[in-house]
C-alpha cells in the first residue's frame, strides 16, 4: 500500500506529456501580446481596413466609430445620397484616434455596383480585413396581409443584400492574402417569435442571416495562404433603439412596453452597447471564434 502511494505521489509530478512535440508558439501568447505598456492589443485594429453596411446612420453608424476609435480605416456603405449628420461628426474625430472614416454610396441590392466599390476600396489599400453587414430593413404587417413585392425586397435587401456583400468582400480578401473576419448583423429574432412583432419575412430573414454564417465560415475557414482563415459570425442583437425602431413604436404603439416588460434589464438596448461585441468579434481577441452567433439582448430569449 505504502509503494502505490509513493508511485501516486511521483505520478502527480511528472511533466504533462499531451503537449510534447507542440510547437512553442502554440503553447504562449503571441509575441505582439507580449508588450506590457499596451494593454490588450489583440482588441487592437491598427491598419485595418473594414466595410460597414448600412454604416449612414444607426447601429451601422455606431459600429463603424467603434472600429475608427480602434484604429481601423472604416468605409460606410449604404444607398442614402448623404450620411446622416452624426456621420460627419464621427469623422471629424476619427484623426484623434488613428483611423479613418469615409463614405460611398452604394445600394447592397446592387451586385455589380457593390463588387466594384469594394474592390476600388480593397485596391487603394492592396488588402481588406472584414465586414460589418448591418444592412436591413423592415416591414410590419400581418402574414395573411403581407404584400408580395414586400416579401421580395426585404429578402432581397436582408437575406441577398448580406449574402452579396460577404461574397464581394471575401473575393478582395482572397485575393489580396488578407485573413480577416466578417459580422453579420442578424438578430434574437432570427431564433424566436418575437412577441408582439408581426414581422414574419424580416424574421426569417434574420434565421438566413444566422445559417449563412455558418456556411460562409465553413467555406472559407482555410481560404488564405498557410491555411489562415476569413472567420465568419453573426451578432444577433436584441431589441434596440434605432430609427427603424422608433418607426415600429410609431406604428405599433404598445411594441415598447411590451418589450420592456418581457426583457430581464426592463429596457431596450442602445446602438453602443454593441461595439464592443463587434469589436471582439473583428479582432484578434476572438481568434478561434467563428461559424457561430453571440446573443446579446438582455436576457429576453433566456425565459
Amino acid at each position: 500500500m505504502a509503494l502505490r502511494q509513493t508511485r501516486l505521489r511521483r505520478d502527480q509530478h511528472q511533466p504533462n506529456t499531451s503537449t510534447r512535440g507542440i510547437s512553442k508558439i502554440a503553447q504562449r501568447i503571441p509575441e505582439h501580446d507580449s508588450d506590457s505598456s499596451r494593454r490588450f492589443r489583440e482588441f487592437e485594429l491598427d491598419g485595418r481596413v473594414y466595410v460597414v453596411t448600412g454604416g449612414a446612420r444607426g447601429l451601422g453608424l455606431t459600429l463603424a466609430e467603434a472600429l475608427v476609435e480602434a484604429g481601423g480605416s472604416v468605409y460606410c456603405l449604404d444607398r442614402l445620397s448623404a450620411p446622416a449628420d452624426d456621420f460627419f461628426e464621427s469623422q471629424a474625430r476619427a484623426d484623434r484616434h488613428g483611423g479613418s472614416l469615409h463614405y460611398r454610396k452604394v445600394d447592397v441590392q446592387h451586385p455589380q455596383e457593390l463588387d466594384d466599390t469594394i474592390a476600388t476600396i480593397a485596391a487603394e489599400h492592396k488588402k481588406l480585413d472584414g465586414l460589418v453587414a448591418a444592412a436591413g430593413i423592415q416591414y410590419i404587417c400581418p402574414a395573411i396581409d403581407y404584400p408580395s413585392d414586400q416579401i421580395t425586397n426585404m429578402m432581397d435587401t436582408n437575406f441577398g443584400g448580406v449574402f452579396l456583400s460577404a461574397v464581394s468582400c471575401a473575393r478582395q480578401m482572397i485575393r489580396y492574402d488578407t485573413p480577416g473576419s466578417m459580422v453579420l448583423i442578424a438578430s434574437m429574432s432570427g431564433l424566436i417569435a418575437n412577441k408582439g412583432l408581426r414581422s414574419s419575412v424580416y424574421n426569417c430573414s434574420k434565421a438566413a442571416v444566422i445559417q449563412m454564417a455558418r456556411n460562409f465560415a465553413m467555406e472559407w475557414g482555410k481560404i488564405c495562404s498557410a491555411g489562415r482563415p476569413i472567420r465568419v459570425n453573426a451578432l444577433c442583437p436584441g431589441n434596440i433603439l434605432t430609427p427603424m425602431v422608433a418607426k415600429n413604436f410609431e406604428d405599433e404603439p404598445h411594441l415598447k412596453a411590451l418589450w420592456e416588460s418581457e426583457n430581464m434589464l426592463g429596457r431596450i438596448s442602445m446602438p453602443h452597447e454593441y461595439r464592443g461585441a463587434v469589436l471582439f468579434m473583428l479582432s484578434d481577441a476572438s481568434s478561434f471564434m467563428t461559424g457561430t452567433h453571440l446573443v446579446i439582448d438582455g436576457g429576453y430569449t433566456a425565459w
